[in-house]
């Protein structure tokens, strides 16, 4: 039996050491903060209750196979709800080929008349997309996300036949493939939003993004009862269940190695732990510069393009007779798609005019919110922390966002119960994460895959998972990071 220390409780490690401890090794994970979960929290003010991480949930197989090693699953640990529509996506006037919106159903055949109701003639382009999206994820599936990603060749490796390597659309970026398929520029600006789910720009990331529509379509949208967190809960239980030894409120100050192979992990207060394999889900700036300082392996990590961060507003809204609803998800598009990037990633500015991202939970839970009223989670992608005097910028943006908003019908002026901010440097200080980026690292450029930092570290027995380390950030991804690692422990000769 293997002593393993998994450094970190958000859902990649706790997906390791389900995994790890359902194998029988011996498993103790260790999380700074009160309570697991990293980036997937909630948070509750005045009766008004926000998920401030995740708040779709996609791929749900992911997590009730991962939930089965612990003999239950996700829908007896959750209450699923599939949302319908998925988002509704909104342009304000002013933007190419004028404003609309459509609602993104959850049927295929729903969805493209809904396209094409909104913009005639496009919907027989946006179900080609999604059949372009459907041919990338089924070799993405198999490849990319199914082992580690050590070089180009370990991915070539795991591919069938010659064509994969194209079928997974890598060459182009994401919105060169939606100027090919869409003739509508809001249809282009609405595949890019693709992109900004591992933070990153259309223009920069690659064209298999495209799959992630494709993904929403077919395997659905889901909110959790309750909000998403609940998933951190029903993952701890599996820990409980499975005997991994949680300590919560534990800060790793070092992990301890030789030249060879890592011995353990020393805590703040100066205790230390042997373990034969550790688990780090950090981000992989904190590992190499803190925990494990490697000038090298550091110098490796930093030449990953950073994703963006976020500036979010946690909005307790009184209705109003008229005033306009948000769905549970809704995406109202910035009237210039291309400047709005070309500030996040190029002058590395707050956008002037973003797209603004709502989350509503009232629309599908009413216990999300006190009678009479909703919680809006409201997020606009802004560039990392270091960026940004964000304690002189802070007060300035809200009030700029909330007129933003205002100006797209969505008015909360009088009738707001909370409002509260996060900013990059919160989004840093509760989860370690280089400069408060939500993702990690981006997809910006066609190697950005393979300058993410492995899941492999530089000393035996020491293993990456998380949104930092392949395959990326995300829900769904982090929780595969977890197998991966898993799989790579057992590859590697470490036995129960």
């Amino acid at each position: 039996m293997a002593d393993v220390v998994v450094v970190g409780g958000g859902v990649g490690g706790m997906a390791a050491a389900i995994r790890l401890g359902a194998a029988g090794h011996h498993v103790t994970l260790l999380e700074r903060n009160p309570e697991l979960g990293g980036k997937l929290a909630s948070r509750t003010i005045d009766g008004f209750t926000f998920d401030t991480g995740p708040s779709l949930l996609t791929l749900p197989h992911v997590f009730d196979e991962l939930l089965g090693h612990a003999g239950t699953s996700l829908a007896a640990a959750a209450d699923l709800q599939r949302l319908d529509p998925i988002c509704r996506y909104s342009w304000p006037a002013g933007a190419p080929g004028g404003a609309t919106s459509f609602d993104h159903r959850a049927g295929r055949t729903e969805a493209v008349a809904e396209v094409d109701a909104a913009m005639p003639g496009q919907g027989e382009r946006f179900d080609a997309f999604l059949e372009h999206a459907r041919t990338i994820w089924e070799v993405a599936e198999r490849s990319f996300f199914a082992g580690p990603l050590e070089s180009p060749l370990s991915l070539l490796r795991r591919m069938q036949r010659p064509g994969d390597l194209l079928a997974i659309d890598p060459l182009r970026s994401l919105s060169a493939r939606a100027g090919q398929v869409f003739d509508d520029p809001r249809l282009v600006q609405w595949a890019g939003r693709y992109a900004t789910y591992s933070g990153s720009s259309p223009s920069l990331a690659p064209a298999t993004l495209a799959c992630i529509p494709w993904i929403e379509q077919a395997f659905g949208a889901w909110y959790l009862r309750g909000g998403l967190a609940v998933l951190a809960g029903a993952l701890g239980k599996a820990l409980s269940e499975l005997g991994v030894d949680v300590r919560t409120g534990v800060d790793v100050a070092a992990i301890r190695s030789d030249a060879i192979a890592v011995k353990g992990v020393r805590l703040a207060d100066g205790e230390a732990l042997d373990a034969d394999v550790v688990v780090a889900n950090v981000d992989a700036t904190h590992l190499y510069a803190d925990l494990l300082p490697d000038r090298a392996m550091l110098r490796k990590a930093l030449r990953a393009p950073l994703s963006s961060s976020g500036f979010a507003l946690l909005l307790g809204v009184r209705d109003r007779e008229g005033a306009r609803v948000p769905a549970h998800h809704e995406i109202s598009f910035s009237p210039d798609g291309p400047g709005e990037f070309s500030q996040l990633f190029r002058a590395r500015t707050v956008p002037t005019d973003p797209t603004v991202y709502i989350c509503n939970t009232s629309a599908t839970d009413p216990s999300a919110a006190p009678a009479g009223s909703a919680s809006w989670f409201v997020l606009v992608n802004v560039p990392p922390a270091g960026d940004v005097d964000w304690d002189a910028e802070s007060d300035r943006y809200r009030d700029r966002l909330l007129e933003t908003m205002a100006a797209r019908g969505f008015d909360v002026a009088g009738r707001t119960e909370v409002c509260e901010v996060v900013t990059p440097l919160d989004i840093a200080a509760h989860t370690r994460s280089w400069q408060g980026s939500i993702y990690g690292t981006s997809s910006n450029g066609r190697r950005a895959a393979f300058l993410r930092p492995g899941n492999r570290g530089p000393r035996r027995g020491l293993y990456l998972a998380g949104g930092s380390s392949h395959p990326g950030g995300g829900l769904p991804l982090v929780a595969m990071s977890g197998r991966i690692v898993a799989d790579m422990v057992a590859a590697d000769g470490w036995r129960p």
